[in-house]
């Protein structure tokens, strides 16, 4: 008889659990681990606290504590010294293994990607039972089905091995909570550490149902970021799945022209209730860019400039952006306007960052700027940013006064996703 100090789930669940007098006591259904950490759990690793035991008909929660794993004539052995019921508080804040964690989605957080869980490794240290790392590769299945150890016996008769695949506990992040009493803010914490294209793509390869539930739980502004990364047909199912003021808040996050990108595509009573929703100022700005036919500059253009007068000094600008603290893109084209908004120059950041401090804008501008006019075509951006190697384009009316900028990052956008469009329907 050896004590284990590692095993699998898949060794563990349907075994009967055998009382101190030998007798069986009931078939192991499930093991449920500690879901919200806690200062006893060893770090990355999330203890096990209970079993989901079928006694008779019946199937109920008990303290794993008492429950001991070994290996006896290569088999695995489950006793119990006592069935201390769980409380109903530590079964809500649990996750269960096999219903939650096995054959399930999870989130690779060090891979940032999708994966599925063949397995669960467990481990036994002095403090108790975790969870430490989820098996997603082929020998996992193999184990589930019991014929891991022939597999591997005839393989090695051909100098075959089969590559073990696990991922820590600490780098997994679980996406089906449903069945659990657990706020989503708490259970989807790990993946806020995600970048927003990260977690975009990975909101593509999700069922929708999931896919709705992880976008919910994220912060406005995570929310905004990530709804701009996601692909036309995943923003609008995000769009019609969540409550209107829900929608309203997050686009109150986002650059304007991309706002309008999605509500060109919804159907027009849905477009409308949501600009009502939303405050009157961004709403407004939306509003005026869905005026624009899809053809035009200003339909592509987004309203999130800064543009200063040029009497200001560099210092004066320096602190203005400072207390703004301005999205990258913002950065990529400064400009200059008079009191009408008329457009009078632009500058760099560079530009901004050599001069001395005491210099005036109207110092450092150049004057003559390129810039397109809101009713031009768009095929006209590609010849001017190509010729004039721009990062951001100022965009102007008849009257020369400023409208916005059509950012090179958005063009390229544009045209992937043209692409994406044409080979769809190609196939």
């Amino acid at each position: 008889m050896t004590s284990l100090t590692t095993f699998y789930l898949s060794g563990i669940i349907g075994k009967e659990a055998f009382g101190a007098d030998g007798d069986a006591i009931g078939v192991i259904k499930d093991l449920l681990i500690s879901a919200i950490p806690s200062g006893q759990n060893e770090p990355g690793q999330q203890l096990v606290i209970g079993v989901r035991l079928k006694i008779g008909r019946e199937t109920r929660f008990y303290s794993f504590n008492s429950f001991r794993v070994f290996k006896a004539r290569e088999m695995l052995n489950v006793t119990c010294t006592d069935l201390i019921e769980l409380g109903n508080g530590d079964v809500n804040n649990g996750l269960l293994l096999v219903e939650n964690i096995l054959d399930k989605q999870i989130v690779d957080l060090n891979g940032r990607k999708l994966v599925r869980v063949n397995d669960v490794r467990l481990a036994t240290l002095s403090t108790g039972t975790f969870a430490v790392a989820v098996d997603i590769g082929i020998e996992g299945l193999l184990r589930r089905i019991g014929i891991s150890f022939q597999i591997k016996k005839i393989l090695s008769l051909f100098k075959i091995n089969i590559p073990a695949k696990f991922i820590l506990w600490d780098d997994v992040q679980a996406i089906d909570f449903s069945n659990l009493n657990i706020k989503l803010s708490k259970s989807y914490a790990k993946l806020h550490t995600l970048h927003p294209s990260d977690l975009a793509d990975i909101l593509e390869d999700l069922g929708k149902k999931s896919s709705t539930s992880v976008f919910s739980a994220l912060d406005e502004e995570k929310a905004a970021d990530v709804l701009e990364e996601l692909e036309t047909y995943a923003q609008i199912h995000i769009v019609e799945s969540l409550p209107v003021n829900k929608v309203a808040d997050v686009f109150e996050k986002m650059p304007a022209d991309e706002v309008a990108d999605i509500l060109d595509e919804l159907e027009d009573d849905k477009a409308e209730l949501l600009l009502k929703e939303m405050e009157a100022e961004s709403s407004q700005e939306v509003r005026e860019l869905l005026e624009y036919d899809d053809d035009l500059v200003g339909s592509i253009m987004t309203t999130d400039y800064l543009s200063f007068s040029a009497s200001k000094t560099v210092e004066e600008v320096l602190k203005e952006l400072r207390i703004k603290k301005p999205e990258s893109a913002e950065l990529y084209n400064l400009f200059v306007t008079e009191k009408n908004d008329e457009l009078i120059g632009t500058f760099t950041l560079r530009d901004l960052v050599v001069a001395e401090s005491d210099k005036r804008v109207n110092q450092i501008m150049k004057s003559e700027p390129v810039y397109l006019f809101d009713d031009q075509k768009t095929g006209a951006i590609a010849e001017i940013v190509s010729k004039y190697n721009l990062l951001a384009v100022p965009v102007v009316d008849q009257n020369h006064q400023l409208q916005g900028m059509v950012v090179v990052d958005d063009v390229v956008e544009d045209l992937i996703s043209e692409r994406r469009t044409r080979t769809r329907k190609r196939k």
